[in-house]
């Protein structure tokens, strides 16, 4: 008999409906043959409307009791799904993070998770339960409750089938898997039935929103294996999993786009030692992540330095460079929320090439302009106007074939 995780989240859980059809799948699973342990989101909205509550009582929420707070919402799914699956026939038993033994660091509204102490979930199993566990939240090392932060259900999952050594981390949601884009811009884009770790960090790092970046890492170093699936359907999904030599035959495995970030450019820097190092501490020390950087070519001893960064952090980097330019010697600094990242990523790149080139000319034949430029081995990034987004992601994705490619990739056995 093998352990399965599954995850679903807030859409799926989203009403009383939905819960019970939620429950008739977990326990189609363990009728299966299956041990099931699930991890639930906060019931559609929730979280929004828990966050409005507080703004409307405190301007400034103590981080301690907004944790306290939020962490109501999935205890509310849990103890529902639980009562829905006895209501089914078989024995299920909730737990909250804490209870479930998820010890994270003492950073409220972004902990980390530092260990997963899961006997009680191993003593439901052995009872014969299904156990539900509230994602998205743990207890941490100074005994105070904890948040996750965004996509923190997925992680929480990742890190219980880590510590159970699950057969698989299923991962429900509200699309039928992992596409070559987005099928809101490009309709007919096409499900991929398997997708390496890699591949799946950069497209979570560049703006696939199906799984985040770091319940990926967690898998990717925990070796768990993936499967995202719909709630809504009973299609296969999408398996990722460590990359083998059969996944190679696709050169290209999606194009990505994010229009969540801004572009700072400090103007007229010296173009001496250490001043780029004092730029980005000064930022890391304000919490502040830094995605793309582009450094000028100098003329006279001066050079421009450009970012991007989450338009969420934008104006207060924006400040935060603006106190700095008298010490670095600047001329100013300019702040452009009008840009969007276009990425194409795969494997396959590491072997072939001419990818960068075919993607450069695709976008220069549609008229649209590259403002910068960033690669790694499967990854090739570019910054262009918000306004060429939906042009280029279609361009891109018609150029490699990406609709019609047909490879056969190895799915994983169940």
């Amino acid at each position: 008999m093998s352990l399965i995780v599954q995850k679903f989240g807030g859409t799926s859980v989203g009403s009383a409906e939905r819960i019970k059809i939620v429950a008739e799948r977990v326990c189609a699973t363990r009728r299966e043959g299956h041990d099931v342990v699930v991890v639930v989101s906060a019931m559609g909205d929730t979280t929004d409307e828990l966050v409005s509550l507080a703004r409307q009582v405190s301007r400034r929420p103590p981080p301690r009791e907004m944790d306290m707070l939020l962490t109501a919402g999935e205890r509310i799914s849990m103890a529902l799904l639980a009562m829905a699956i006895e209501e089914q026939g078989l024995d299920a038993a909730s737990f909250t993070g804490s209870q479930a033994g998820i010890i994270t660091d003492t950073d409220h509204g972004r902990a980390k998770i530092v260990d997963v102490k899961a006997d009680r979930i191993r003593e439901a199993i052995a009872a014969g339960k299904i156990a539900i566990v509230a994602g998205f939240q743990g207890v941490s090392t100074a005994l105070d409750v904890t948040t996750l932060g965004r996509g923190g259900s997925d992680t929480t999952a990742v890190a219980m089938a880590a510590a159970l050594k699950a057969y698989a981390c299923e991962i429900y949601t509200d699309v039928d898997g992992v596409y070559t884009a987005d099928p809101r811009i490009v309709p007919n884009a096409r499900l991929l039935h398997v997708v390496s770790y890699e591949e799946m960090l950069e497209m979570a790092a560049t703006g696939a929103r199906v799984l985040t970046l770091r319940s990926v890492e967690f898998a990717r170093n925990h070796n768990v294996p993936l499967l995202v699936r719909s709630s809504f359907s009973y299609a296969s999904g999408t398996w990722i999993k460590e990359e083998d030599e059969r996944m190679e035959q696709a050169i290209i495995s999606g194009v990505t786009h994010d229009t969540s970030e801004g572009k700072i450019t400090i103007q007229h820097v010296p173009d001496v030692p250490g001043i780029a190092a004092k730029v980005f501490r000064t930022l890391a020390q304000e919490g502040l992540n830094v995605d793309m950087i582009v450094q000028n070519v100098s003329s006279a001893g001066l050079t421009d330095i450009s970012f991007t960064i989450s338009r969420d952090d934008g104006e207060r980097a924006v400040e935060i460079i603006t106190r700095l330019i008298p010490e670095v010697k600047a001329e100013g600094v300019t702040y452009d929320d009008g840009i969007a990242k276009l990425s194409l990523i795969g494997a396959g790149m590491k072997t072939h090439p001419g990818v960068a080139a075919d993607m450069f000319s695709a976008l220069a034949d549609a008229g649209v302009n590259i403002e910068m430029i960033s690669t790694s081995s499967i990854r090739i990034s570019c910054v262009i106007r918000e306004a060429d987004v939906t042009t280029a992601v279609r361009v891109v994705h018609d150029t490699f074939g990406l609709s019609e490619e047909s490879v056969i990739r190895e799915t994983h056995p169940r």
